[in-house]
């Protein structure tokens, strides 16, 4: 079983971002605080799995502790991407502040959602 290659992870002050790959799909682990500071953070490694080919994007949003509507346009625009291309993003091990994000604005509705990164996964 392919348990992952790592690809790189950057950081900038509130939010660090690990990628890996993780059989065909790429796991990307935002942590700390998606924002209208640093959610081109997050936009820039999500583009980066779409132009290499990989279109189903596991986001392990486990440490996640915030996302404002800056943070929920990146997720929801690297989905039409994902899903122009024949995959999508799903979503996993969500914190209940960012979920409840996700409920009041409805977006979680358009998102597969996962307990874990596993089940996303599919193991």
């Amino acid at each position: 079983m392919d348990r992952g290659t790592a690809t790189g992870g950057v950081s900038q002050g509130r939010l660090r971002v690990e990628v890996r790959t993780e059989g065909r799909s790429a796991v990307i682990a935002p942590a700390g605080e998606l924002d209208h500071h640093t959610a081109e953070l997050l936009r820039v490694p999500l583009d980066e799995a779409l132009a290499e080919g990989r279109s189903r994007l596991v986001l392990d949003c486990s440490q996640l502790e915030f996302c404002d509507s800056t943070g929920l346009n990146v997720l929801l625009t690297a989905r039409l991407k994902a899903e122009a291309a024949g995959g999508g993003v799903h979503l996993a091990a969500m914190q209940p502040v960012v979920a409840r994000v996700l409920e009041i604005t409805g977006a979680g509705a358009v998102f597969t959602l996962h307990e874990t990164v596993d089940a996303a996964l599919g193991r």
